[in-house]
């Protein structure tokens, strides 16, 4: 095994756990998290309409990891992205997807999140999306937090990446639009979503628009449907758009609205990411399958050490079909479900809770049988008692590096922000 995979002490991995399962503490400073949040007057009042709107955005709690369990998620996510860029497991992977996806115009896709629950084994990784948001509001979320304590403060002490984290995303994009576009200057980036003011996580674009644009970059918050393909290019308001920071669940550029889009990348017209090819080879769960099974990925030719860390590192996860259906319904109290094209965790099950109702459905879509690897807990302060909340950790990554951690705490079957005390909650590595 990797040395950097084995916990040096084990006293690190023990004192993040005594921390999240003991250290009831709210760190989150309010006050410091506003002057983050509304950091120019174009943002002012920022802070109070997440308050007002979102009032469970936000945790006022961290959490705590080793230093082997981040080296773990790392090596998962470096795994992952070689076995992508195998020839068979990219074929498999595109054969699978609408055509749209075999387009290859360079970039890799911005702003990959990895989701792990923290288990005994090691975090395991459940799932993996390709638009994953709220990488912005965490990082401002972790420069607000305060010590309330000496043993906290030393716990608390910002890593190197919370303090360039601006810096690497706007690189992120404009290595994207070199990939694709070369040395030509960048000049207009759109944000893009279905009345992006209505999502839940707007506020975040209002502070990408103004990151872009004290880089010198024009940036607009753009619905889809107001995109327009003429005269061979992809405009907004009369402009022609450069760029298109993609926020849509419709990962295929299927839905009529998003015709515009679809055309302009389709003609290689606008750079787009994350785009239709990142989602097969990534965030389809079906990948899964054969991310966590010895023999496919021995069949795909994955070296020795990349397999175990995929093996170690991701749930067994097969595809649910007619043939196996009798024995997934059987063990499904050991398993979870979840739809090949999902997001959000729209229409996922856990198997205990599993109906026969949600089970016809099951078989009728296209699912994945995951093995049900239950998320740690954290404790926290909920009016004025101690909580135990559920977490998973999401790893930003990008071109198989990981960017920030954060982490989300909730209760109920999935992640949600409806839980008191719960939302976003930043990821402190001991040291």
């Amino acid at each position: 095994m990797n040395a950097a995979l084995v916990e040096p002490p084990i006293s690190a991995l023990a004192d993040a756990e005594a921390l999240n399962r003991g250290c009831a503490c709210r760190t989150l400073d309010a006050e410091r998290l506003r002057r983050q949040l509304e950091g120019e007057p174009a943002l002012a009042g920022l802070a109070d309409e997440i308050a007002l709107t979102r009032p469970h955005l936000f945790s006022r709690t961290a959490v705590f990891i080793s230093p082997a369990q981040r080296a773990r998620m790392a090596a998962t996510a470096r795994a992952v992205q070689e076995v992508a860029a195998l020839p068979r497991f990219r074929d498999a992977g595109l054969a699978r997807a609408p055509a749209i996806a075999g387009l290859d115009f360079g970039p890799q896709g911005v702003f990959l999140g990895f989701d792990f629950h923290l288990s005994a084994r090691g975090p395991q990784l459940i799932e993996i999306n390709t638009n994953a948001g709220g990488a912005l509001l965490n990082t401002a979320l972790a420069r607000a937090q305060r010590a309330c304590c000496d043993e906290m403060a030393t716990a608390l002490a910002p890593g190197d990446d919370l303090a360039h984290a601006e810096d690497a995303f706007v690189a992120m994009f404009e290595a994207e639009w070199r990939l694709q576009r070369g040395a030509a200057p960048l000049a207009r980036i759109a944000i893009v979503d279905d009345a992006p003011a209505e999502q839940y996580l707007y506020p975040e674009f209002r502070l990408f628009a103004r990151l872009f644009a004290n880089r010198g970059i024009e940036a607009v918050i753009a619905d889809a449907r107001e995109l327009e393909w003429r005269d061979g290019s992809l405009r907004h308001g009369g402009q022609t758009l450069d760029l298109v920071y993609n926020r849509l669940t419709d990962f295929y550029f299927e839905q009529p609205e998003h015709a515009a889009l679809r055309a302009a990348y389709v003609a290689g017209a606008v750079v787009v990411t994350p785009h239709p090819r990142a989602h097969a080879l990534y965030a389809d769960k079906r990948n899964l399958v054969a991310l966590s099974d010895a023999h496919a990925l021995g069949a795909l030719g994955v070296d020795a050490t990349t397999r175990a860390t995929l093996l170690a590192g991701v749930p067994r996860t097969v595809a649910v079909t007619a043939e196996n259906a009798a024995a997934l319904w059987a063990q499904r109290r050991e398993l979870f479900f979840k739809p090949a094209l999902g997001y959000g965790s729209k229409a996922a099950y856990r198997g205990d809770k599993l109906t026969r109702r949600a089970w016809e459905d099951i078989l009728s879509r296209t699912y994945v049988a995951q093995a049900l690897i239950p998320p740690s807990e954290r404790i926290v302060q909920v009016d004025g008692a101690a909580t135990d909340l559920k977490l998973d950790v999401r790893a930003y990554v990008y071109a198989g590096e990981i960017q920030l951690l954060a982490a989300r705490l909730y209760q109920g079957q999935t992640t949600n922000f409806r839980t008191a005390g719960g939302g976003f909650a930043p990821v402190f590595v001991l040291r």
